[in-house]
């Protein structure tokens, strides 16, 4: 099948989306399918290895130049072109403002695009059209979140295939929009929602929780989980070795619940000595959450507990291994209702067990694994006390953790999700 996978670059970060995109195209290519993973912004960046076109549409710069001017649509198509390489997409990231600036800036851009054919950036729009229709001809296209809707339209339209679209953490940006931009952002959303063949949902929490969204029937929002690349992950050995390590493996900002874990951190600390414990925190911190950490490493000086947190930072791959072969229980005490939860999964393949609240996607993933313990959202002692529970009962953290990996292995290997997606297409070609 050729397959035309159209996904968001993330301004040079990690990105939850990005990674599952490239996973997902990637192990579609191995079981010799033709995919095109089409990136939109930015260049996507993946610790695995880049299976994306060397190309961007709808470049970062282009889309924000036609949002501000409107001569500029009208301008030369090779300023468009060096507008769009991908050397100079990858340093938009640093050009990025306060939240509340972005927010307003981003709502704005966001409306346009979703208007597709009616948008500031219509020109963009054709000639993504043109190069799927000339160059690539796929049998269907995938959109890999609802904030890009407003493709499908013109999509349908001129290729004459289906069109799905992924649901997968839209909501975080939608409700950080501001007025008047999310209202009339969520009326549009959905009346594009029609334009589509159906949507692919990682789980049941997110395909119920995205249809107050869309407003679209329960029956066109298919649930196939999230699956992740396997090689590199192995079983941790059991050790009697101390400190207990809690790990933190996520973005560094608010909304992960990074401050909640350094106050449990905290108080597990004055319970059973700080000596007995370490915190390990990896992640990538934009420039907009760098007051935030650095708050959270105040915090910890000031209650002296600084030489006992590793502040390890973004890490790659090969670095994300080793950071998982070195903890004793993952937490990540995310304050949102998380969509995806891929970080659980990896800490799963890993035999490493995890606590989560329980919200957003994660009862599911531990219902589906039991790799892992769920506590109270927000509850500061309930954090506390399972964490304490599985430091003084190893064995059950090694048993739980041991029964996660086997339930990834078996379920959410890249393998599993590239078959049960492929499916979801056969079943709308077939129906188109």
């Amino acid at each position: 099948m050729r397959i035309a996978y159209i996904t968001a670059g993330a301004a040079g970060m990690y990105c939850g989306s990005c990674q599952h995109d490239n996973t997902l195209a990637a192990a579609l290519q191995k079981d010799g399918h033709e995919v095109a993973l089409v990136p939109m912004y930015t260049p996507i960046r993946t610790d695995e290895d880049d299976v994306s076109i060397d190309r961007v549409f709808y470049g970062a710069v282009n889309v924000y130049l036609e949002q501000r001017w409107q001569l500029f649509q009208h301008s030369p198509g090779i300023l468009h072109w060096l507008f769009s390489r991908p050397a100079l997409l990858n340093n938009v990231s640093r050009l990025a403002g306060s939240r509340a600036t972005q927010s307003e800036k981003l709502g704005a851009i966001a409306l346009s695009v979703l208007h597709g054919e009616d948008g500031r950036q219509r020109n963009e729009l054709e000639r993504l059209v043109a190069w799927l229709r000339d160059d690539f001809k796929p049998q269907i296209v995938h959109i890999t979140n609802a904030l890009l809707l407003g493709l499908a339209r013109t999509l349908k339209r001129e290729l004459q295939i289906p069109v799905v679209c992924g649901v997968q953490g839209e909501d975080i940006f939608i409700d950080e929009m501001v007025e008047p931009y999310r209202t009339r952002f969520l009326a549009e959303l959905r009346a594009r929602a029609i334009d589509v063949d159906g949507f692919l949902a990682p789980n049941r929490y997110y395909a119920d929780h995205v249809r107050g969204y869309l407003a679209t029937a329960a029956e066109k929002i298919r649930v196939v989980p999230f699956g992740i690349t396997l090689s590199g992950h192995e079983a941790r050995a059991q050790s009697a070795e101390e400190p207990y390590t809690i790990g933190f493996l996520a973005r560094l900002c608010p909304e992960k619940g990074v401050h909640q874990l350094v106050l449990a951190f905290k108080q597990l600390s004055r319970r059973v000595g700080q000596q007995e414990l370490r915190l390990r925190i990896a992640g990538y911190t934009g420039r907009r959450d760098a007051a935030y950490v650095d708050e959270q490493q105040r915090r910890l000086a000031d209650w002296g507990l600084s030489d006992r947190v590793d502040w390890i930072g973004e890490v790659d791959r090969d670095a994300k291994m080793q950071f998982l072969s070195s903890i004793d229980v993952l937490c990540l005490p995310t304050v949102y209702r998380e969509s995806k939860g891929l970080p659980v999964l990896e800490a799963m393949a890993s035999a490493v067990p995890v606590v989560v609240p329980a919200h957003g996607s994660f009862p599911e993933l531990i219902e589906w694994t039991g790799g892992g313990v769920l506590v109270p959202p927000g509850q500061d002692e309930g954090l506390v006390d399972a964490l304490e529970a599985l430091m003084r009962d190893p064995e059950r953290g090694y048993e739980l953790g041991r029964t996660g990996r086997q339930a990834v292995c078996q379920k959410f290997s890249d393998k599993v999700m590239a078959a049960a997606t492929l499916r979801e297409y056969e079943r709308w070609v077939c129906t188109s």
